[in-house]
């Protein structure tokens, strides 16, 4: 079977597996640098509802809650403008 990308270093790779927990999350389209307004609507939303954002906060489980992105495009084939990515906040209440 041919591979697709040969020369893909996927040595560094994992799969790692974690519980989310309590989130918000808003499908972000438009290029990387204009991610603020979407983050900005996130928290808005989140404080509007009563919750607060817990990034860095750490789980009962002991991990981190972190910010996450969800890439849907690959941006070397996407126009800036219709890129699309989920970002995620944990919250809590």
């Amino acid at each position: 079977m041919k591979k697709k990308k040969p020369s893909l270093d996927l040595t560094k790779a994992r799969l790692a597996e974690f519980t989310e927990g309590l989130c918000v999350q808003m499908m972000h389209m438009g290029p990387y640098d204009t991610e603020a307004v979407t983050v900005k609507a996130i928290d808005d939303f989140a404080a509007a509802n009563g919750y607060v954002n817990a990034i860095s906060e750490v789980s009962p489980d002991g991990t981190i809650r972190r910010h996450h992105e969800i890439y849907l495009n690959d941006p070397r084939r996407v126009a800036p403008e219709k890129m699309k990515t989920v970002v995620r906040h944990p919250i809590r209440k």
